[in-house]
């Protein structure tokens, strides 16, 4: 049985680090540049690897050398990658400018990762042996409705993280047992601005909410309980690009784990915090030594 199986993007990360970010019509010079594999989907599964989860990757990368870098890092980190597909063309690539605040600003072009429309042979059969199915949106929003409808079927659970923020359809939403957006993602979701309010409203549609709230933490709220916040460790951040992405993996490792969702979450922001203090995104994060160190 894998315990994690996670439908999702690849991208090398293109990263700029400036002073600050430019503005719209503007040149800023910036003083290093930086090739990070990376991809919501790939993170995820390097972080919930690299935190002691069993792991395998479904998705795509290009017939390029970004490919077979994607590919070697994934399996470096413990990633099985057997249906991790090559498709003809270039890999997804995302433009990263990171700021001296840490913050980030990204641009994210598909590549191969539009190609999966839809899932393969033998996707189907991994996601059945899975305790968890993790899904962002960076994919074709068909493939990510079939691996959702697919773990439905197999009472496998369903994570999703919705980013790119975009309005998500009932039929995928009925699927989805835990939904992880962070602050600006549930207010797209909901058009309500504060956390709380805003996971309420998701409680409509979803059993089961997580909105990040970057160093504030995160929140917790499920149907008939009372809400819950766990604060983040105290940090000074240097680069917060696949911070979210760690969280996530960690968090699912944590729940195959059958940790209660309080030491999950704690567990999880610790990671965070551990990655926020490093430059990248798959390179930035922790191994569980270090996660339980902390």
């Amino acid at each position: 049985m894998t315990g994690i199986v996670v439908l999702g993007s690849t991208n090398m990360d293109l990263v700029a680090y400036v002073a600050r970010a430019p503005k719209s019509g503007e040149t800023v010079t910036g003083r290093e540049f930086r090739m990070v594999p990376g991809g919501k989907g790939a993170n995820q599964a390097v972080a919930a690897a690299r935190a002691g989860g069993e792991v395998a990757m479904i998705g795509a990368v290009g017939a390029d050398e970004f490919g077979e870098q994607l590919r070697h890092t994934l399996i470096a980190s413990g990633v099985d990658t057997d249906l991790l597909r090559t498709a003809e063309g270039l890999s997804g690539t995302a433009h990263v400018v990171v700021d001296d605040e840490g913050g980030n600003s990204i641009v994210v072009i598909a590549g191969a990762n539009h190609t999966v429309t839809c899932l393969g042979p033998g996707d189907e059969t991994l996601i059945a042996t899975a305790g968890t199915l993790l899904l962002q949106l960076e994919l074709p929003l068909s493939a990510v409705l079939s691996g959702a409808e697919a773990a439905h079927r197999h009472s496998v659970r369903t994570i999703l993280t919705p980013s790119p923020a975009q309005p998500l359809p009932s039929e995928l939403l009925g699927t989805i047992d835990l939904l992880v957006p962070n602050e600006h993602e549930a207010a797209v979701l909901t058009g309500i601005a504060d956390p709380h309010a805003a996971a309420e409203a998701l409680l409509r549609q979803v059993p089961q909410v997580v909105i990040t709230l970057g160093a504030a933490g995160s929140l917790y709220a499920t149907r008939g309980a009372e809400p819950v916040t766990v604060p983040a460790p105290r940090v000074s951040a240097v680069d917060t690009t696949g911070a979210g992405d760690t969280f996530v993996g960690t968090l699912a490792v944590a729940l195959c784990e059958g940790r209660p969702m309080r030491e999950a979450m704690g567990w999880a922001s610790s990671a965070a915090a551990l990655c926020v203090q490093r430059h990248g995104a798959s390179t930035s994060m922790p191994y569980r030594t270090e996660i339980e160190a902390s």
